[in-house]
């Protein structure tokens, strides 16, 4: 829009973008006003357009994924959870806890060795989706009432994964960030939903998906109307078998070249195995992930799920002073629990 466009002409032009079918997207840049036009036909319409009153020229969009891109907006996207913590503002967040939920005693143990060793985020999975129908599923349902338990006592913020549109609006009542899985990471219906619940997204990397794959389901997200997400890296299918799966680390700063969106990265998953995970997780924070997600058991060897890949207290302990040790080097802070007050 021209400089001097009233406040009734951007309306108009917004109007006749929706009357088109097409999504109007705004955005306020240096004293600019630009109204993107998304979906459909009407953008080809260079004429159209151009005549409305207080239009001062169109532009092509070059990406197919313009909300997350950073040709839209140059500014990193920093998401921001209650009680203060922000993810995406240059410091480092870490996120740690079992793969599953399995009783009281693991979750409130995990929850308060984390915490003790720094993290400020609790991850576990209430509903497990796993490859076979006959693995650990997890508990459901009874999950929730823990993840409000370990927040209350902890003070820490809690995430964990929803399957599905019918489960959605159950896990955003419970948690502070909502996960959406590798394995829906092209689940358009729960996409489209998860741009609609108010809360910050975690979106992990599809295990055969591209980065612009990635960042096209983010797309889904933001154009749905949430701009609260966050991509993680948690590996892409490969064909060596020494690991789970292939930690794919520069994918980080072509995320960061590409979208304003924060990325954090999964080690865990990312190798599948316990004793790759601190090396990755220190080269990840190298390559300027915004955050880890790592898991974390009392028992690794007697849990019900992804127990190869988990760190006991005491590893999951050390490798917070080795990424602290990282980030300072590089000048960035890491987030720390005690910035999040118990009950907040």
């Amino acid at each position: 829009m021209r400089r001097d466009a009233r406040p009734a002409e951007v309306d108009q032009v917004i109007a006749a973008i929706e009357a088109s079918g097409a999504r109007p997207a705004r955005l306020a840049r240096e004293g600019r006003i630009l109204i993107g036009i998304l979906g459909g036909e009407a953008a080809a319409e260079t004429a159209r357009w151009e005549a409305l009153p207080g239009v001062e020229a169109l532009l092509p969009l070059t990406t197919p994924f313009p909300l997350a891109s950073r040709e839209w907006q140059p500014q990193p996207t920093v998401v921001r959870l209650p009680g203060g913590l922000d993810i995406g503002d240059g410091g480092l967040i870490v996120m740690a806890g079992p793969c599953a939920i399995e009783d009281e005693a693991q979750v409130l143990a995990t929850a308060h060795a984390v915490r003790a060793a720094g993290a400020t985020v609790f991850r576990a999975g209430v509903w497990k989706p796993r490859t076979s129908p006959y693995a650990f599923q997890g508990v459901g349902e009874p999950g929730l009432a823990l993840l409000a338990r370990v927040r209350a006592e902890t003070g820490l913020r809690v995430i964990t994964e929803a399957l599905d549109v019918e489960g959605l609006a159950r896990v955003a009542e419970a948690v502070d960030i909502v996960q959406i899985g590798s394995r829906s990471m092209q689940n358009y219906a729960l996409l489209r939903a998860a741009g609609r619940i108010g809360r910050p997204v975690l979106l992990k990397r599809g295990a055969s998906a591209t980065v612009t794959e990635l960042l096209l389901s983010a797309e889904y997200i933001l154009a749905a109307g949430n701009p609260d997400v966050i991509l993680c890296e948690r590996g892409i299918r490969g064909f060596d078998h020494s690991t789970r799966n292939t930690l794919d680390l520069s994918a980080i700063p072509v995320v960061k070249h590409l979208s304003h969106l924060p990325i954090i990265a999964d080690p865990s998953h990312g190798t599948g195995h316990r004793h790759l995970v601190p090396a990755m997780a220190r080269a990840a924070v190298a390559a300027g992930a915004d955050g880890l997600m790592v898991e974390v058991h009392p028992d690794p060897d007697r849990a019900l799920s992804d127990g190869e890949q988990s760190l006991d207290p005491a590893a999951f302990a050390t490798l917070m002073r080795e990424v602290k040790a990282v980030a300072t080097a590089l000048g960035r802070p890491v987030i720390a629990p005690d910035r999040v007050a118990v009950g907040a």
